[in-house]
């Protein structure tokens, strides 16, 4: 199953490769970008990645998801773009939302990316078991020239024929881990022996609650008034801004534990931790 799965992955890699001119990969430091990552470096090795990394930094980043996308990026010699969600806010362009959150504020600093440096394929780590909009998306996905997308111009993939056709000004969003589930990638992950960040783990963090999730204080503002900051013991199952991923009461500190528990899991990670996705029931087909 893993096997059929790496198999459809690095031929949508090799695919964008011949068919694009200026493909890159969106790099976060999360684990399904560091799976897609692993994908891209065995879908040319030994050759490098002919794909630079963009992230969309909000500023409001778990250090250690930081630390960690900086060292995989020197440790392969990668190119990494930095769209930085602070400068638009340091410039006027964009404004802090009340909540504090900044993830739907990536927006504008991606579509401003892919434009200024032309990108024509962005790779992305989503995948359809995660959330209803992503559930529409084909494996690629056609952006306007505004980065808009419209479920009624997605296109037939039968037979694995994928189609890059797109105007001067559209780009291509591909998705390689579409068929992938949360579990897949942790049993991927395992079997790969990857390393991730150690907030994918078990570990005592202080964090304290709102709207029923464990979120880590921060310079983004919380907590607020009347909320307790506690010590427990956590994991994160997806890892965003700060101000909206939440942590999940987790004993499980090795991979194998993980997986174990995940299995067992009845919510999504997106559905379970992301308060981003909470605001209304299409939030993520609005970004989109």
């Amino acid at each position: 199953h893993l096997d059929a799965l790496e198999s459809e992955a690095v031929h949508i890699f090799r695919e964008v490769a011949g068919e694009f001119e200026r493909p890159v990969i969106l790099f976060s430091g999360g684990k399904d970008s560091i799976v897609m990552l692993h994908l891209a470096l065995k879908a040319f090795a030994p050759a490098p990645l002919p794909f630079a990394l963009l992230h969309v930094d909000t500023g409001h980043n778990f250090p250690e998801v930081i630390a960690y996308r900086d060292r995989v990026v020197a440790e392969h010699s990668l190119r990494l773009h930095v769209a930085s969600v602070q400068e638009f806010i340091d410039r006027g362009e964009l404004r802090e939302r009340p909540d504090g959150t900044r993830n739907p504020l990536q927006t504008v600093p991606l579509n401003e990316a892919i434009r200024r440096h032309r990108f024509d394929a962005v790779f992305g780590g989503g995948r359809r078991d995660e959330e209803k909009a992503r559930a529409k998306e084909r494996v690629f996905s056609l952006r306007d020239e505004f980065g808009g997308w419209d479920p009624r111009r997605q296109r037939p993939e039968l037979w694995q024929l994928y189609n890059g056709r797109h105007a001067p000004g559209e780009h291509v969003r591909v998705f390689p881990l579409s068929n992938w589930t949360e579990l897949d990638v942790w049993q991927y992950i395992a079997r790969e022996k990857i390393e991730l960040p150690a907030i994918y783990y078990a570990h005592t963090r202080e964090v304290f609650r709102r709207n029923g999730m464990w979120l880590a204080p921060g310079d983004w503002g919380g907590p607020g008034d009347g909320e307790t900051v506690e010590v427990r013991r956590v994991r994160y199952r997806t890892v965003g801004d700060m101000s909206c991923t939440g942590a999940v009461d987790s004993d499980a500190a090795t991979i194998e534990q993980v997986i174990a528990e995940i299995a067992a899991s009845r919510l999504t990670e997106r559905g379970a931790t992301r308060a981003d996705d909470k605001l209304s029931e299409a939030a993520m087909e609005d970004r989109k």
